[in-house]
């Protein structure tokens, strides 16, 4: 008997940044020395603080269900985070807790698409976003962004593809970016959000690194502009990129009433709640401060700025500054064009490079950027080092 595959199966494909991550633990598992860039988690230990909270839950024998949205010291712990970073007002019941903020993002997709929709995406992209938009079966609209405009949309950009569009519901947008590191200012802010309460567009505003920022910049969190933006914005954030909570899987959804409340339902449906370990954990992580985010941040910039240096010092090699998360991008158009291996695209090249010289990134065409590679700086500098030097050597080689 031969079961049939789903069209929405079919079409979805293997996370490269996963991929490529895999492949290096793989490698590294089997005694291969590899440097392993590709990896989208920071490489500090949670903090203690955070760790002691779980053990307390576990010894108070917190492990049962909870609500699906979240428990309610959590989502207060939200509101409350919100209000003090952000200068958003958002009642604990808009908001809800998911297992991780990509299923936040997917459970909000659920709510708000309709067959033929259509997303609009920036790119570069975060890899998720066209392929979670595919399985609601709507359309991703790619916008596509140049270095020169450090990689963000112009309000113009947005106005004049939603005319061309039949069925637009909604534009993701993600600042501080993964894989680009750029940040929107609030003018940027205010002309885009003035586009879509125009068209009367959603809002999803990713915003789960909006902690780690450089350069004395600050973020914006778009919902913040109006009240009537804030009507039409579903912000998302989480625990993990921030407080090094990657694994304990916590991310959540704030926005209109009617939205959360029906995205609830779905994820009750489907994974019920979050751990509730996780979710104890994740009140004191947001209700505590004890230095271990900036201390996480100030390093982060050590290393951006080290390795920014370094790509820009590669011949033929063009690496703007990431002003936020913990990735850069440069450009290695030069390399695929003149290379002696008849290598003609960028995946092709990362496979060259981690077989021949051990160094794991991730090729530019997983966020819709064919030219470029992303590396993660979320490891240690020594690892910093010498990949950049393997790096180097494997595409002057490529040329020689």
């Amino acid at each position: 008997m031969v079961i049939q595959i789903s069209h929405r199966a079919k079409a979805i494909k293997p996370s490269p940044t996963l991929t490529v991550s895999n492949l290096a633990k793989e490698m590294i598992a089997k005694g291969i020395d590899v440097i392993n860039f590709g990896v989208g988690e920071p490489d500090f230990d949670t903090p203690d603080y955070i760790k002691d909270e779980a053990h307390k839950a576990l010894d108070e024998n917190f492990t049962r269900y909870t609500a699906s949205s979240g428990i309610i010291e959590l989502r207060q712990a939200i509101s409350a985070k919100m209000k003090r970073d952000n200068n958003l007002d958002c009642d604990p019941d808009d908001i809800l807790v998911s297992p991780g903020a990509k299923a936040s993002i997917f459970f909000v997709l659920m709510t708000i698409c309709d067959q033929r929709d259509e997303i609009l995406i920036p790119s570069p992209y975060w890899v998720s976003y066209t392929s979670q938009v595919e399985m609601v079966d709507a359309f991703p609209i790619l916008l596509p962004t140049r270095a020169a405009s450090n990689f963000k949309i112009s309000a113009e950009q947005l106005e004049e593809a939603l005319e061309s569009l039949s069925n637009p519901k909604a534009l993701i947008l993600n600042s501080p970016n993964n894989p680009t590191g750029s940040i929107y200012s609030k003018k940027e802010l205010e002309k885009i959000a003035a586009v879509c309460v125009k068209q009367n567009i959603m809002i999803i505003s990713d915003e789960i690194y909006e902690k780690l920022i450089y350069d004395g910049k600050e973020h914006v969190s778009i919902a913040t502009i109006s009240d009537e933006v804030r009507e039409h914005t579903v912000v998302i954030n989480g625990v993990s990129k921030a407080y090094a909570m990657t694994g304990w899987r916590l991310g959540y959804a704030a926005g209109p009433t009617d939205i959360i409340k029906r995205a609830a339902r779905i994820q009750g449906h489907t994974t019920s709640c979050v751990n509730s370990i996780t979710q104890k954990a994740a009140i004191v992580a947001l209700n505590k401060c004890d230095g271990s985010v900036a201390e996480m941040r100030d390093e982060f910039q050590k290393r951006r700025d080290f390795l920014v240096d370094e790509l820009n010092k590669i011949p033929n090699v063009k690496c703007r500054m990431p002003r936020g998360a913990f990735y850069a991008m440069p450009n290695i158009a030069y390399y695929l064009h003149n290379n002696k291996l008849g290598i003609k695209n960028c995946v092709k090249m990362c496979e060259y490079l981690l077989e021949k010289y051990k160094v794991a990134i991730v090729p530019g065409s997983a966020f819709g950027a064919d030219k470029y590679v992303r590396f993660s700086y979320a490891t240690s500098m020594k690892n910093i080092k010498e990949g950049v030097k393997r790096f180097k050597k494997g595409l002057l080689q490529s040329i020689r």
